[in-house]
């Protein structure tokens, strides 16, 4: 059965506060991420259907807390917890937060092709990635 750690994965990515390690088995992408800053995920979406994630994830949250919205309620992941986001989700991130998360690749692909052209929108306004609606989500 393969197998990473966090330093040994060969894919990274550390921008806007949002550091990402990610090794891909057989189908299926494994990242740890650290969030250093508030996090709202959700313009990273933008463009794709109903501007939502249409990758499922299965991880386990190590600390910190995130909020997956859909567009039939939210659902609150904390600390110690393990979880399911199930497709067609956004989801606002808190600063310190860090995971492990279980994607299958073909969807996760999909979302990184969108939310890179996204991302490098928001390199010229870093606020795109916080602040207002992400600053206090409804069930912080």
């Amino acid at each position: 059965m393969p197998s990473i750690s966090k330093h040994a994965a060969a894919g990274t990515l550390n921008l806007l506060g949002i550091e990402r390690r990610y090794q891909t088995f057989e189908g299926h992408t494994v990242a740890f991420e650290t969030y250093h800053r508030d996090v709202d995920l959700a313009p990273l979406f933008r463009g794709l259907p109903g501007d939502r994630c249409p990758s499922p994830h299965w991880g386990v949250l190590r600390r910190g807390k995130i909020v997956f919205r859909y567009e039939d309620g939210e659902e609150v992941i904390e600390a110690g917890e393990a979880y399911y986001a199930r497709p067609g989700h956004t989801a606002w991130v808190a600063a310190g937060t860090e995971l492990v998360e279980f994607s299958p690749s073909g969807p996760l692909e999909q979302a990184k092709a969108a939310s890179v052209q996204n991302l490098v929108a928001a390199l010229t306004d870093p606020d795109l990635l916080g602040g207002g609606r992400a600053a206090s989500p409804a069930a912080a």
